[in-house]
């Protein structure tokens, strides 16, 4: 199966949605327990003498490989396979390929890796091969002659346009096509002159024989299959006619044994038409009974985000971005370059839950959740973005010219490693370390707690220096500081307390006003730091048909080379750090790499968007 089934009591705890209880109704009444499953898919006869199947529900997951999978696939992903997961069933991967004037096999192999990565198995079995839609191409060749002879479909040679114009509107029934009444002869020739290409592109199409004058236009007699000689990256030329994927998509879920067909809601006005092809497939005895049923959730919206294939290609292709695994990009490979989770992400498809309505989420909640899933796990390490140096005044006189001090602190503060010692970073202090520009200032606001120098008051009094600490190192007090030929600081000065080290007797006999972070001159590492914030500058980049390039925010991306502590010369790509007081950042996966250190910023420690 997909995956080991969680504990009963692990299940209890999942918040309920409609779909839940619509799978547990069905289980409780046994609806699916007589289906068969000879293993792989097939029609009614493959499956008629083989053994009951063993999964409870079938679902599956059928993108379609004609681009890059972003967020809302991760939702419908985390739903469909975790559905399957809870309920101690089976999802399966479907590769949709029946337009093969679009997919390729880069986006087939993105698409598998994106599920892995994710955390699920497919088809029952870890690395069994997806499933494919043109495996079935025989199949819904038959099925669809099998429609002609029943009279239930007809091969329409009407133009594009006036196709159009008779299947009518909202307001007004459409009229028959001029070639709806020829014979189930005359239409089984022509489906036959449509399959061995006596017939140009969009000559004909064969179209299902239902009802002109339906309320929903979809029932219209929908066209199933189209003429497209086009080479297919997995059948080759083998085909010139394709079904239409209305038509594709139920026979799909009829032969893989799908139970629950979960679908957004675009799909909603399609679902008269998939009941109406399963029970005519299931009236003639092709498929197997009772046949899968559709439903449909309300597909995921999130704000400052484009999940438009067209826009994001756009995207790329004119260079807004750096491709499609950009930090930026809402696609999951550009989510996981930029440091996301398999468990933000499943924790994110969960929180956000299954409704029947649409309505919009903020991208804070995304960034909530990896924040959650990172607390716990991601070893911490000091850096310095905005470099200034400070330098320690009487630091030769309290340790020798030349001493570095070695310093520790633990690389996951939380962690309960049971007998064992926590893991800790090792660094060293000296004369000389970086801090941020900004926990230096000369005329402190009110409250500010970090360092600023001695003030002469009107009375001739002085107030000394602040004195905080060094994390991990010593207590100072801010002496002063020197500045450029253009009036800007170019350093800070300090004296250092000498028996203040932390972890020691005499941590705590200077009352330091606040903590700051530093690395030190002498052993730190310099580091491409990438600052990723968000792509658009508006919630709702393309609302009312707005360009949504006209959005974008200019600040999305701000590369720095920052100073980051020694214990970081080892991270691997991938690996996920919090850089104390910072925020959270991962080691690219692609450009990391020894002797080049770069990492880009998942999320911020708390959301400052707004502000």
């Amino acid at each position: 199966m997909s995956k080991t089934a969680p504990p009963a009591t692990e299940q209890e705890h999942k918040p309920s949605n409609f779909l839940r209880q619509i799978i547990e109704a069905d289980l409780a009444q046994g609806i699916h327990t007589q289906r068969r499953w000879a293993g792989s898919p097939g029609d009614a006869a493959h499956h008629a003498t083989a053994p009951l199947d063993i999964a409870k529900i079938r679902t599956r997951f059928p993108p379609e490989p004609n681009g890059y999978l972003h967020v809302g696939h991760a939702k419908s992903i985390c739903l469909n396979f975790g559905l399957a997961r809870n309920y101690q069933g089976i999802c399966h991967l479907r590769f949709d390929d029946t337009n093969p004037e679009k997919e390729n096999l880069e986006y087939v192999n993105s698409i598998m890796d994106a599920v892995k990565w994710l955390g699920y198995d497919w088809n029952g079995a870890p690395d069994a091969p997806p499933y494919q839609a043109s495996d079935y191409f025989e199949f819904m060749h038959r099925a669809a002659v099998y429609l002609i002879e029943q009279g239930l479909a007809y091969v329409d040679e009407q133009s594009a346009e006036d196709m159009r114009i008779n299947r009518g509107d909202f307001s007004k029934p459409g009229v028959d096509s001029p070639f709806r009444s020829r014979s189930i002869a005359e239409n089984l020739q022509r489906f036959a002159d449509m399959r061995t290409g006596g017939l140009a592109d969009g000559s004909a199409v064969l179209r299902a024989k239902i009802d002109m004058a339906s309320p929903n236009i979809n029932m219209r007699d929908p066209a199933i299959y189209r003429i497209r000689h086009a080479t297919h990256h997995h059948t080759g030329d083998s085909w010139c006619i394709y079904p239409m994927y209305t038509f594709a998509h139920p026979i799909e879920d009829a032969l893989e044994n799908i139970t629950h067909s979960i679908c957004t809601l675009e799909f909603e006005d399609q679902r008269p038409f998939y009941d109406w092809l399963m029970a005519r497939l299931s009236e003639g005895g092709l498929i197997q009974t009772p046949p899968p049923r559709q439903y449909e959730f309300a597909r995921l919206n999130l704000t400052y985000v484009v999940t438009s294939k067209r826009k994001l290609a756009q995207l790329v292709n004119d260079q807004h971005v750096s491709g499609w695994d950009d930090p930026r990009m809402p696609t999951i490979v550009g989510l996981r370059r930029r440091g996301y989770t398999p468990a933000s992400l499943q924790m994110f498809a969960e929180r956000i839950g299954v409704t029947k309505s649409d309505s919009w989420i903020d991208y804070s909640t995304l960034e909530g959740c990896l924040r959650e899933d990172l607390e716990f796990k991601a070893h911490r390490a000091m850096a310095v973005l905005d470099p200034l140096k400070l330098v320690l005044t009487n630091w030769d006189e309290a340790f020798g010219a030349g001493h570095l001090e070695p310093c520790t602190l633990p690389a996951l503060p939380h962690a309960e490693d049971g007998d064992n010692e926590p893991a800790q970073r090792h660094f060293t202090i000296g004369k000389e370390v970086w801090i941020e520009r900004d926990d230096f200032a000369e005329v402190p606001p009110k409250g500010y707690k970090r360092l600023s120098p001695p003030v002469m008051n009107a009375d001739g009094s002085v107030t000394p220096g602040t004195i905080v600490r060094l994390k991990g190192g010593y207590i100072i007090q801010c002496t002063g500081c020197l500045k450029d030929a253009n009036g800007a600081v170019s350093e800070v000065h300090a004296t250092v307390f000498p028996d203040t080290k932390s972890g020691t007797a005499g941590a705590d006999s200077v009352k330091a006003k606040g903590v700051i972070t530093w690395v030190g001159v002498a052993d730190g590492l310099q580091a491409e730091v990438r600052l990723y914030d968000r792509l658009f500058s508006e919630a709702h980049p393309d609302a009312g048909g707005r360009d949504f390039l006209s959005v974008l925010n200019p600040h999305s991306l701000k590369t720095i080379t920052a100073y980051v502590e020694p214990s970081l010369a080892h991270a691997k790509a991938d690996n996920k750090f919090q850089f104390e007081r910072l925020g959270y950042f991962v080691a690219d996966r692609v450009d990391h790499q020894a002797g080049r250190l770069v990492f880009n910023r998942a999320v911020g420690l708390k959301d400052n968007w707004a502000k």
